[in-house]
């Protein structure tokens, strides 16, 4: 070989690691997560993607991008090249709440993704201390009207399920409640274990263990029937409350995505959540596996908003953005 070839092959060796990369790149997926790692939908993330990964033939990774209680990822996915390349799990309220709270909506949810399946579904729980003397939701009402410089209430964040359930339990009471906001179900559950608070609205799943070691008693679900979790508790609506307010998980791609991946990934995602080992391992986790098809997961989305709407603008509450 003579040396202009050699040199002409040496500068060509740049181009060909940038041409390998790019079909590196083509074949994989990020799972955009946008919650810390760790917790149930994070979990539900690691697992679907190990069982996708090999059916769509794709390198599938999940990465957490936290912060703006979902915004970050959210908007990540948002901006995305609409190529596959990124898949957004997120819960069904931070798609349909954070646009009714935020003074200039960040995101429009049927213009900015295109729906792929509902995955996995979750419930709160009504939460007192154990020494409440009450043992359901009506006597703990009564405890209420009688405590009333008691009436205050943890929730694991501003802006979400749990604040708005409380919320509807003050106008539906007719009792001054006052919510304090947190950072997640744990302190809630220590500081009504403590006293501090006499209540609290928590993620199911977070609050059945100090249930079950009589830390603290559920006294109500959110779920539209009893809970698989807790079926000796029941539903709001059963306590006298016009109310489901379950959560769930949901999949979307970049508005403008193909149809076809929509459609594989999808399927994909719905074969992994009917595996019996996968189920097993969610349902470990207080989730409750779905699958559906994107139809499914927009009308779920349509029913929430058209649900919770009038509740939050009632509450006039707003974050500045």
């Amino acid at each position: 070989m003579d040396r202009r070839k050699f040199m002409a092959g040496c500068l060509g060796l740049p181009l060909l690691a940038q041409m390998g990369e790019v079909h590196a790149q083509a074949g994989l997926t990020k799972v955009i997560f946008p919650f810390a790692a760790g917790a149930g939908g994070d979990t539900l993330c690691r697992l679907i993607a190990q069982e996708m990964a090999p059916v769509l033939q794709r390198t599938i990774v999940v990465e957490n991008r936290t912060g703006g209680d979902g915004l970050i990822g959210i908007k990540s996915v948002k901006g995305a090249s609409p190529d596959g390349g990124m898949v957004l799990v997120t819960t069904g309220p931070t798609m349909y709440l954070l646009p009714m709270v935020e003074t200039t909506p960040s995101f429009d949810t049927a213009k900015d993704f295109m729906p792929v399946s509902l995955l996995a579904r979750f419930e709160f729980a009504v939460v007192v201390g154990p020494e409440i003397d009450a043992s359901d939701l009506k006597g703990f009402v009564a405890w209420l009207r009688a405590h009333p410089d008691k009436a205050s209430f943890g929730v694991p964040s501003n802006g979400t399920i749990p604040h708005f359930t409380g919320s509807k339990l003050e106008k539906d009471l007719g009792i001054p409640l006052t919510r304090v906001p947190y950072r997640g179900s744990a302190p809630i559950l220590n500081d009504i274990i403590g006293g501090h608070i006499s209540f609290g609205i928590v993620t199911l799943a977070d609050a059945l263990p100090q249930h079950r070691a009589k830390g603290v008693k559920i006294i109500a679900v959110s779920s539209a029937e009893r809970s698989p979790f807790a079926a000796d508790v029941p539903t709001l609506k059963e306590s006298g409350i016009d109310l489901v307010a379950d959560a769930w998980y949901g999949m979307w791609l970049p508005a403008g995505s193909p149809p076809e991946f929509a459609s594989k990934l999808g399927a994909a995602a719905r074969a992994a959540l009917a595996k019996p080992e996968v189920k097993e391992k969610l349902t470990a986790i207080g989730l409750i596996p779905v699958g559906s098809s994107a139809d499914g997961l927009s009308k779920e989305l349509a029913a929430n908003t058209a649900f919770w709407q009038p509740i939050v603008k009632a509450t006039g509450y707003k974050i500045e953005n």
